[in-house]
């Protein structure tokens, strides 16, 4: 990841999209251009992920291609990329968010449900949708891929139009949205950036005693 944009994140890491608590927010990270706002991906300190500000950065593909493709993924240097989890913890449970049975923090173990019934924020009906998409951008109507399998040749999806969440056959299309565990505004920059930094600032230093 670039100097610039990690000092960007940092220091105008701007709340963008916040629920009733102000401890629940989507948090601008990764801006483009130094100092800017215009975000790469939100910081979603709820689930402790960061969400890439594209919801469909991939287009539509099966669900083989969009894990190999969400893998290879580099953002300004952040790697580590990876389909968001409906089963967090791994107890081969797939949480119905949508029922008003499911408390919150029961939700969080389904990523996309939580983000679609709950946004980064505690209220029910806040969430993330194709009507209500807050500050992401082209998010699909046709249901995304996460990255939970249901067995040898399925796997979990879910649609944001209307929440409705399933297992297909891994061979259909559907859409990709990445995440990445952790706000990625704090992952460390490269050495190799570090030292070009410092060799650029090594010349400058030299033209300038040469000139004088």
């Amino acid at each position: 990841m670039k100097q610039s944009h990690l000092l960007g994140a940092l220091g105008a890491c701007a709340i963008t999209f916040c629920s009733m608590s102000a401890h629940a927010a989507l948090i601008g990270v990764l801006p483009a251009t130094l100092g800017g706002t215009d975000y790469q991906a939100y910081y979603d300190d709820q689930l402790d992920i960061s969400w890439t500000a594209n919801a469909n950065i991939n287009g539509i593909n099966n669900w083989d291609n969009q894990v190999a493709w969400v893998a290879s993924l580099d953002i300004d240097g952040v790697t580590g990329w990876h389909l968001p989890s409906m089963d967090v913890n791994g107890d081969g449970v797939i949480v119905n968010c949508s029922s008003t049975l499911t408390s919150q923090a029961a939700c969080k173990d389904n990523e996309y449900g939580h983000l679609f019934n709950y946004g980064a924020g505690i209220v029910f009906g806040s969430g993330i949708t194709t009507s209500s998409p807050g500050p992401f951008s082209n998010i699909q109507f046709d249901k995304y891929w996460s990255g939970t399998e249901s067995g040898p040749a399925s796997a979990w999806r879910l649609g944001f139009n209307g929440g409705q969440q399933l297992a297909s056959l891994k061979g259909l299309n559907g859409f990709a949205w990445a995440v990445r565990t952790g706000n990625v505004s704090t992952v460390p920059v490269p050495a190799a950036v570090w030292l070009f930094g410092s060799g650029l600032i090594g010349l400058i230093g030299v033209a300038r005693r040469k000139k004088a």
